[in-house]
């Protein structure tokens, strides 16, 4: 059950502090999240015990060192489950999108769990919807009120847990993933994908269809975005480079390979990189277009122009935030569009460059207060003497190693 770290050994203000979220390596935006949740719970209490609630603990053991302990949570016992949450100060719940039709209740049974037994609660920058669900609904509106503070990553968030009647007060921030620090990706990693260097690369994520993306068709959204990916090509004289973010992405973006005319001028990321390694990829790229969240964040504080494909109201959302195209959804009668949106951002990318720079800089700021947050209500429930370390995420630049500022669109374009 636990890991082994060299953290300072137990003391007398040492705090127990768990995470509970859709950690275990399924998706690498939810990887990233709890990168920067750890980062920030260590740098304000470096003695701390981590204990990470896991969907998959092998391989969180793995990837997050700074975790002490890691606990499987799904399809065990729930006597030993019940006695660790007993033992914490305090339990944090995400970031990330874990409050949604199918999903909310089940990390919410462990969050009620964790009340009962007097142990505080603290959401971090959660994302909520779709909602409709009678037993989701009910569980969000009765474990929240009864937590000790509750922060949203995103207006349309907060909209939602409004709408399924939580009666408090809701703090919108933004995600946590905007303060992931890059490493580096190499020439010999771009050359083991068969991506090719001294040319432009544009970047694209794909999804699979879901709960989370119910209104998309998946032959109509694999149509259009090769029809996206083959406009840039011929308009940018560029190689797509499609980011899985999910293993279940590969499916999906050898299906819009599928369909382009150019396929030879796509590539498929297929090898397993940290997130860390999924943002510094970013600095190689010229453009990014895509569905998945985090590819977008990443994509944007690496200081790429984006143009998101709306299939949910976070898309919307971190579109509006960074001034970004705001289309109204992803279907193939929307292609001419999308194709002119696309002609448009490559127009206008000095200026959406330098527009985009200081927006993300206001998001780092809110992901930056969240850590702010939760330090604030631990010192409340174990005050600890002394002076305290500074948060690791103080810079709110852009992240270090990644979208270079002497990057500009290439003459002759």
């Amino acid at each position: 059950m636990t890991s082994t770290t060299p953290h300072p050994p137990p003391g007398p203000s040492r705090p127990s502090i768990g995470v509970l979220g859709s950690y275990g390596g399924f998706n690498i935006g939810d990887e990233a999240i709890l990168t920067c949740v750890l980062d920030c719970l260590r740098a304000h209490r470096p003695r701390a015990r981590l204990v990470v609630f896991s969907r998959n603990a092998a391989h969180t053991r793995d990837h997050q060192p700074e975790a002490d302990t890691v606990v499987d949570w799904e399809g065990v016992p729930q006597k030993g489950l019940l006695d660790v949450l007993s033992g914490l100060d305090l339990l944090v719940l995400g970031g990330g999108g874990t409050l949604y039709d199918g999903e909310a209740r089940r990390y919410l049974k462990l969050v009620r769990a964790a009340q009962e037994r007097g142990v505080p609660t603290f959401a971090y920058a959660v994302g909520a919807g779709p909602l409709r669900e009678p037993d989701d609904r009910e569980a969000v509106r009765t474990v929240l009120a009864r937590m000790d503070d509750v922060v949203v990553r995103d207006e349309e968030s907060r909209l939602v847990l409004e709408e399924v009647g939580l009666e408090r007060e809701i703090t919108v921030t933004a995600d946590p993933a905007l303060l992931l620090e890059a490493e580096p990706f190499t020439d010999l990693m771009m050359q083991n994908e068969g991506v090719p260097t001294g040319t432009r690369l544009v970047g694209m994520s794909v999804r699979e269809p879901g709960r989370a993306a119910e209104n998309l068709d998946e032959g109509d959204y694999h149509a259009l975005l090769a029809d996206v990916a083959d406009f840039l090509v011929g308009r940018l004289d560029a190689h797509v480079v499609f980011m899985p973010m999910e293993r279940a992405d590969v499916r999906h973006a050898h299906a819009v390979l599928s369909h382009m005319t150019a396929p030879d001028r796509g590539r498929i990321l297929n090898e397993h990189y940290s997130p860390g390694q999924v943002l510094g990829f970013m600095r190689h790229l010229d453009l990014a277009v895509g569905m998945r969240l985090h590819f977008l964040i990443f994509a944007a504080v690496s200081g790429l122009p984006v143009l998101p494909l709306p299939y949910a109201g976070k898309v919307f959302d971190f579109a509006r935030r960074t001034g970004a195209p705001a289309l109204v959804g992803v279907a193939r009668e929307q292609a001419g569009l999308l194709l002119a949106e696309v002609d448009r951002l490559w127009d206008e990318y000095p200026q959406r460059r330098a527009e985009l720079q200081p927006r993300i800089q206001g998001l780092r700021t809110l992901a930056q207060s969240t850590c702010v947050r939760v330090g604030t209500l631990l010192d409340d429930l174990v005050p600890e003497p002394g002076p305290r370390r500074e948060p690791a995420h103080s810079g709110l630049g852009l992240a270090a190693g990644v979208g270079p500022a002497e990057l500009e669109r290439p003459a002759g374009s």
